[in-house]
């Protein structure tokens, strides 16, 4: 007499042991081991790059305005808080924040703006495809080339006094020769090479919100500045927020297009071009860290007013 055996599939055992009550084995140690590590393994480069390029230089930079280091020597001797008291005393190395005051109003105009064409552009309008590829391409553009570009376009005789005399207001301005025209006009040029980012950032964060909204409000008697007004500025607060927050840190430290247009004469010297200054032209490492602490601190300081007085509510459009 032959016995037959009846091979029982691993998902009806499966079924049959829960069914019983058994409990399922622990996985062995080795794995539990394994699943803690993996995302410690995948973050050690990310880490490891953050730590040596970021807070390691920032450790150093604080310890260096503690010292009287010319950047060169291998000698460096420990002078306190004098360095701090120095850019706070002397009027000539903290007046330069005053200069930030311009791209302050020049990075209200550029949010407004980018925000402005953003909303136009999220809707229907002929040619849509071409403006947004307008307004992205300053985006595009090297810095530097930008500011030789500006360099000529401000000149005397240059492109903008051309333009001019076309609707007969003929000038021969320096618009590069006085404090408040060179601000105004490296402000303006800063407007034109930021906005792109803006608007791309602010046109993503429209186009996320969904259409059945605007049909809903249209529906209801909506105009487009209430659609504007109760669902778009809801729906992209935190990216509103986050340029907020960018565009100030940006106002403090310009430094690109003052350094390369004038090199901060005329009065267009910023604090990020007079740190670097004092750094490379004037050989004071330990003073020129300190200011960098100082800018620094200032940012975040205006970080978290901004993000205490404007918290980062998501909002609940439906």
């Amino acid at each position: 007499m032959t016995h037959t055996t009846e091979k029982v599939p691993a998902g009806t055992a499966a079924s049959a042991s829960a069914s019983v009550g058994t409990a399922p084995l622990p996985a062995p140690r080795r794995t539990r081991t394994w699943r803690v590590l993996t995302p410690w393994l995948f973050l050690l480069a990310p880490l490891t790059l953050l730590i040596t390029f970021t807070y390691a230089p920032i450790a150093n930079m604080v310890a260096y305005s503690f010292t009287d280091w010319d950047g060169v020597s291998p000698e460096l001797h420990y002078t306190g808080v004098e360095n701090y008291t120095e850019i706070f005393t002397r009027e000539d190395l903290f007046q330069v924040c005053f200069v930030s005051g311009y791209y302050l109003i020049a990075s209200v105009v550029q949010i407004v703006a980018a925000l402005y064409f953003a909303t136009v552009l999220s809707f229907q309008v002929r040619f849509r495809n071409f403006f947004k590829g307008v307004l992205f391409f300053p985006s595009l553009v090297n810095g530097v080339a930008i500011g030789f570009v500006f360099l000529y376009f401000f000149q005397d005789g240059g492109t903008f006094d051309t333009v001019l005399g076309l609707f007969g207001h003929h000038t021969d301005h320096a618009w590069l020769g006085t404090p408040f025209s060179a601000n105004t006009s490296l402000a303006g040029v800063s407007i034109w090479r930021y906005l792109g980012m803006n608007f791309v950032l602010f046109l993503g964060a429209i186009q996320s919100i969904p259409g059945e909204l605007y049909e809903a409000s249209e529906l209801d008697g909506a105009n487009r500045w209430h659609q504007f007004r109760y669902i778009i500025l809801p729906g992209i607060k935190p990216v509103l927020t986050l340029t907020v927050i960018l565009s100030i840190s940006g106002s403090l430290s310009a430094f690109e297009i003052p350094y390369i247009m004038t090199g901060g004469a005329t009065g267009t010297e910023t604090f990020v071009i007079q740190t670097v200054k004092l750094a490379f032209q004037f050989n004071k490492t330990g003073l020129a860290s300190a200011a960098a602490v100082v800018l620094l601190l200032i940012i975040l300081l205006v970080t978290w007013v901004q993000r205490r007085l404007v918290p980062d509510d998501r909002v609940d459009l439906v």
